[in-house]
C-alpha cells in the first residue's frame, strides 16, 4: 500500500519498541532496588503475601529479643543464687564444726555464731539488692499470688513454678486427694510385759533409845522490890509436847477466888490473872502449881507483891521438853547381784566366846548369811558392816540417829532381823537374746538386745539413732511398731534377723529372714489431671500449671484456692496470646522463706531457736532445708533457661530463617533472569528504533511514483 497521512508500520513499531522500553525499564528498575516486588501492580498476591511474612519476621525478631532478655534475667538470678548457694554452704560447715562441743572451746563456737550472723545477713541483702534494669528478682515479688478457697490450711510448701493466668489473670486450682501417703511400718508382736531383775535386802536393828525429857524454864516477875524468880515444869504427859517456848501471860483483874489463877491453853500459853498491887509473888506461884499440867516452885526472894506495868515486863518459860528418841543403828545388808536366788536368812549369834571385839560372818551356799560376835565385850558395828561387805556378792551400810555405834551382848538386847528378800529374777520381754539390723530411708543400724529386754528397751534403742536410719519405734500395748519417718514408696522399714533362736520374739513375728514393708505415695487429681505422688508431696506439669505441694498426712478430699496473680511473665512467641507466654515464679530467698518444717534460717542467728549454742541439730536440718529449695530454685530457673528459652530461640531463628527466604522468593528479585531480560530489553530497544527509522523512511518511497 502506498499510504502516506497514516504509517500503520510505524504505529506498530512504536508499540512494540514502547514495551520493550517497558521491560527495560522494569529490569533496571529490579536490578537496582534489588526487589522483584517494588510497587502493588508487580504483584498484587505477591506484595499481600510479603507484608505479612514481613509482619511475621518483625514479631520473631522481637520475639527472640524477648527470649534473650529474659536469658539474661534468669542468668542474672543465677548469678545472685550461686552466691546463696556458697553462704549456705558455709553456714552447714560451720553448724557441722560447731556441734563437736568436745574438742572446740566456747570462744571458738561463739566464733563461729559471728560468723553466721554475717552470712544470714549477707543472705538478706543478696534477696533485696538482686534487680535487672530497676525490676528486683529475688525479694518475692516475682513470686505468685494465692487465695485461698477450701482446706487451704491441709496445704504446706506450695511452690507455683509455672502458671497460665489467660485473659481473666486467675487460674482456680482444685486438689482431690484420694488416697492419703502412709508410712511404712512393721511390727513384731507378742513382747511379754518385762519384769526388771532385783536384788534381795535385809536388816539389822540394834535398839538404843534416848529418854524423854520434861520441859521446865524460868519465870521473872518485876516486883515492888527487885524481880523474883519462878521455876516452872512440865508434867510427865508434856515432855515432848512443850518442843517451843511455854507463853507466859499476866492479865489485871479480879479471880473468882484467891489473888491469883491460871489456866493453860493445852498448847504452848499459860495465862495467869491477878490483882496487880494486891497479889505477890507467892499467889502467882500456887496458881501456876495448881495447873495439872506444870508445877511451880519459887525461886528467890519472898512473897513481894508484884508490881503494875505491861505484860512484857515478864519473860517466858524456855522449854528443854523432848519425847523419847528412837536412837537405832541400822544394818542394811543389799546382794550385789539380783535374782531370788540371793533370798535368804540373817542369823545374829552373840552366844560364843570369840573374844574382845571380835566379829565372824558366814555365808552357806544357799546364800544365808550367819554373823557371830563375841558374847561380852563391845563389838564396833562398823566391823559387822566390812565382815559382811567382804562376802562375794553382798554389801552393807550402817544407818545411826544418835546411837553410840556399838553392842555388848552382855548389856544389850539383840538385834530386830528382817531376813533377806525382794530378790526378783528378770521375766518377760523378749524370750531370746536377739541380734538385728534395722534399716530405713536414711541408712541402718544393727542391734544387739538381750532376752528378757522390754518393749521400753526396745523403743529406746531404736528411737535414740532415728535420725539415722530413718525408723522410730512406738509401743504399742505388746506389740513394737517399726515406722518410717518418712512417707511414701521411697520410705521403707527392713528388718533383718542376723542371729535368734528359732523361738525368739523376733524370728516367730516376723520369720527366719526378716521382714521389709514400703510406704504409700499420695494419689491425687490435680484440676482433673492425675498428679505425681511422692510421699506427702504432689506436683503437677502441664502447659498451663507447674507447682508441688506438700498435703497433711492422713487427709483425704477436696482442696482448692486461687492463683490471683503475680509471676515473671516472659512474651516468648511471636503471638501475644497465653500459650506464647511463660509466667515464672521465683520465691524470695530472705532468712524468713528459706527453710521447712523444722524451721526457717532466720532461727540460726545469735539468740535463735537454732542458734549453736541453742540447737546445733535443728540448726542443720533448717540449713539443709535451704540448701535444698536454692538448689531446687536454680535448677527450675536452669531448666527453664534450656528447655524454654534456649529451645524456644533456637526454634525462633530457625523460624526466623524460613520466613526471610520465604518472603525473599516472593519479594526479592532473581539477578540473573532480571540480567537476561536487560540484555534482552537493550536489544529489542535498539532493534525497535533500527526498526522506527526504517518504518519512518517507508513513506518516502511514494516519491517514487510521483517521479
Amino acid at each position: 500500500m502506498a499510504r502516506i497521512n497514516t504509517n500503520v508500520s510505524s504505529l506498530l513499531t512504536q508499540t512494540v519498541l514502547k514495551r520493550s522500553n517497558n521491560q527495560l525499564q522494569e529490569a533496571l528498575t529490579r536490578l537496582s532496588t534489588g526487589l522483584r516486588i517494588n510497587s502493588g501492580k508487580d504483584d498484587p498476591a505477591g506484595l499481600i503475601a510479603s507484608e505479612n511474612l514481613r509482619s511475621d519476621i518483625v514479631s520473631v525478631e522481637s520475639a527472640i529479643t524477648n527470649s534473650e532478655r529474659a536469658n539474661q534475667i534468669i542468668a542474672t538470678a543465677d548469678s545472685a543464687l550461686g552466691q546463696v548457694s556458697s553462704l549456705l554452704n558455709d553456714i552447714r560447715g560451720l553448724v557441722t564444726e560447731a556441734a563437736n562441743t568436745g574438742a572446740l572451746s566456747d570462744a571458738q563456737i561463739a566464733a563461729n555464731q559471728i560468723q553466721i550472723d554475717s552470712s544470714l545477713e549477707a543472705l538478706n541483702r543478696i534477696s533485696q539488692t538482686t534487680s535487672f534494669q530497676g525490676r528486683k528478682l529475688l525479694d518475692g515479688s516475682l513470686d505468685f499470688l494465692t487465695s485461698a478457697t477450701s482446706n487451704f490450711g491441709k496445704i504446706r510448701d506450695l511452690k507455683i513454678d509455672q502458671a497460665s493466668l489467660g485473659e481473666t489473670g486467675s487460674v482456680s486450682v482444685d486438689v482431690s486427694v484420694t488416697t492419703a501417703a502412709t508410712q511404712a511400718q512393721v511390727d513384731v508382736t507378742s513382747i511379754p510385759a518385762a519384769t526388771a531383775a532385783a536384788g534381795s535386802t535385809g536388816s539389822l536393828t540394834f535398839n538404843d533409845s534416848a529418854a524423854a525429857v520434861q520441859a521446865s524454864g524460868t519465870l521473872t516477875l518485876t516486883a515492888t522490890s527487885g524481880s523474883i524468880d519462878i521455876d516452872v515444869t512440865s508434867g510427865e504427859g508434856l515432855d515432848g509436847t512443850l518442843g517451843n517456848d511455854i507463853n507466859v501471860v499476866i492479865e489485871d483483874g479480879l479471880p473468882s477466888s484467891g489473888d491469883a489463877s491460871a489456866v493453860f491453853d493445852g498448847t504452848d500459853t499459860i495465862t495467869v490473872t491477878i490483882d496487880l498491887g494486891t497479889a505477890d509473888v507467892d499467889d502467882v506461884t500456887a496458881a501456876i502449881d495448881a495447873l495439872d499440867e506444870f508445877s511451880a516452885t519459887t525461886a528467890s526472894g519472898g512473897a513481894t507483891v508484884v508490881a503494875a506495868g505491861d505484860e512484857t515486863t515478864f519473860s517466858d518459860v524456855t522449854s528443854d521438853g523432848v519425847d523419847a528418841i528412837d536412837d537405832d543403828d541400822v544394818i542394811t545388808i543389799t546382794s550385789t547381784q539380783t535374782g531370788a536366788d540371793f533370798n535368804g536368812t540373817i542369823t545374829f549369834d552373840d552366844s560364843q566366846d570369840l573374844g574382845a571385839g571380835i566379829v565372824n560372818v558366814t555365808v552357806d551356799e544357799d546364800n544365808n548369811i550367819t554373823v557371830a560376835v563375841d558374847d561380852d565385850s563391845d563389838i564396833d558395828l562398823a566391823d559387822i558392816v566390812s565382815a559382811i561387805s567382804d562376802l562375794t556378792n553382798f554389801s552393807a551400810s550402817l544407818t545411826t540417829s544418835d546411837g553410840d555405834g556399838t553392842f555388848n551382848a552382855g548389856t544389850d538386847t539383840d538385834p530386830t532381823i528382817v531376813d533377806l528378800a525382794d530378790g526378783v529374777d528378770a521375766s518377760g520381754g523378749l524370750a531370746e537374746d536377739v541380734v538385728f539390723e534395722l534399716a530405713g530411708a536414711l541408712g541402718a543400724e544393727v542391734f544387739n538386745v538381750k532376752a528378757g529386754s522390754s518393749i521400753a528397751d526396745l523403743v529406746a534403742q531404736v528411737n535414740q539413732v532415728k535420725d539415722a536410719t530413718g525408723v522410730e519405734a512406738a509401743a504399742n500395748g505388746t506389740t513394737l511398731e517399726l515406722s518410717s519417718t518418712q512417707y511414701g514408696t521411697n520410705a521403707f522399714v527392713d528388718v533383718r534377723i542376723i542371729q535368734e533362736e528359732s523361738d525368739g520374739t523376733f524370728t516367730t513375728a516376723i520369720g527366719d529372714g526378716g521382714k521389709r514393708e514400703v510406704g504409700v505415695d499420695v494419689v491425687a487429681k490435680v484440676n482433673g489431671v492425675n498428679a505425681s505422688g511422692d510421699g506427702n508431696r504432689l506436683s503437677i506439669n502441664t502447659a498451663t500449671l507447674d507447682l508441688s505441694l506438700d498435703i497433711d498426712a492422713s487427709f483425704t478430699g477436696s482442696i482448692q484456692f486461687n492463683i490471683t496473680g503475680g509471676g515473671a511473665l516472659f512474651q516468648l512467641g511471636p503471638d501475644v496470646v497465653s500459650n506464647q507466654q511463660a509466667r515464672l515464679g521465683i520465691k524470695s530467698v530472705n532468712t524468713a522463706s528459706l527453710g521447712g518444717i523444722n524451721g526457717k534460717l532466720f532461727e540460726l542467728g545469735a539468740g535463735g531457736g537454732a542458734a549453736l549454742d541453742t540447737d546445733s541439730t535443728k540448726a542443720a536440718l533448717i540449713v539443709e532445708e535451704a540448701i535444698d529449695q536454692v538448689t531446687s530454685l536454680r535448677g527450675r530457673l536452669g531448666a527453664f533457661q534450656r528447655t524454654t528459652v534456649d529451645t524456644n530461640i533456637a526454634a525462633l531463628n530457625d523460624t526466623l530463617v524460613n520466613l526471610i527466604d520465604a518472603e525473599s522468593v516472593i519479594r526479592d528479585a532473581d539477578f540473573a533472569a532480571e540480567s537476561a531480560k536487560l540484555t534482552r530489553g537493550q536489544i529489542l530497544v535498539q532493534a525497535g528504533t533500527a526498526v522506527l527509522a526504517i518504518a519512518n523512511s517507508n513513506p518516502q518511497n511514494v516519491l517514487s511514483l510521483l517521479r
